[in-house]
């Protein structure tokens, strides 16, 4: 198998944003490694530079570099060797009555109010929140990438959508969201251990999850799926929690 080095052209740029305050630190300033938006990202690029810890947002493809913090670790999940805990198999169980399907990455009317209700709910005062459809698509879809949108449905009404990029090594976890009056479900948490199966189905090995910090509220549930491999000092580290 070709490691990531071997299909990253020795081309291509990457550019340092200024500091700027941190979204998930407060009193932390943030750097941003950003790939060349002019490049030609492929979905085969873009699986290559996820395993060396990047992300994408939109059509950026990113990974923090801050000179003076290292509190965002890139994690991933090998799946056949993840076993659900209680709270997890609990909840796994709670939800058996969703209906699951995988769609093209498209927010049609029903899927944006979700997305509206939710972002008025958790975060109506962050970046994210937008009256507008297309914008919204902006922040979760790219004309490079292999994105899906996977809905869950109670009763023929959509609940939850994970918002997904398929990989060569398995399936990155962009972003969920879901109705806000159907918290006591867990579809955060259901969301991910559905993920989780469809990679085994799928016979690949990972279950990208993005960044862990372990300071934030906000990134720190990542922490509960155990075993989670960071990439730090140039190599995927198995995590001890212990």
């Amino acid at each position: 198998m070709e490691k990531p080095h071997d299909i990253i052209p020795r081309d291509l740029l990457f550019y340092a944003s200024e500091e700027h305050p941190c979204s998930y630190l407060p009193g932390e300033n943030s750097v941003t490694l950003f790939a060349d938006p002019k490049a030609n990202i492929t979905p085969q690029l873009y699986s290559a530079l996820s395993d060396l810890g990047f992300r994408r947002s939109g059509e950026y493809v990113y990974a923090p570099r801050c000179p003076r913090c290292h509190a965002c670790l890139p994690v991933r999940l090998p799946v056949e060797d993840f076993r659900p805990d209680r709270s997890q198999r609990r909840n796994w169980r709670r939800n058996q009555d969703l209906v699951v399907q995988i769609h093209p990455a498209r927010f049609d009317e029903e899927t944006f109010a979700l997305y509206q209700r939710y972002i008025q709910s958790r975060h109506p005062e962050g970046s994210m929140a937008t009256p507008d459809r297309e914008q919204a698509s902006r922040f979760f879809t790219s004309s490079w990438s292999d994105t899906r949108f996977v809905t869950f449905s109670l009763r023929q009404k959509t609940v939850a959508v994970a918002v997904v990029d398929v990989l060569e090594r398995g399936l990155s976890a962009v972003y969920t969201f879901f109705e806000p009056d159907e918290h006591k479900r867990g579809l955060g948490v259901f969301a991910v251990l559905w993920l989780i199966e469809e990679i085994r189905k799928r016979s690949l090995p990972y279950l990208y999850l993005g960044y862990l910090i372990h300071e934030s509220p906000k990134m720190a549930y990542k922490a509960k799926y155990h075993p989670l491999e960071a990439f730090r000092d140039g190599e995927w580290q198995r995590l001890d929690f212990n």
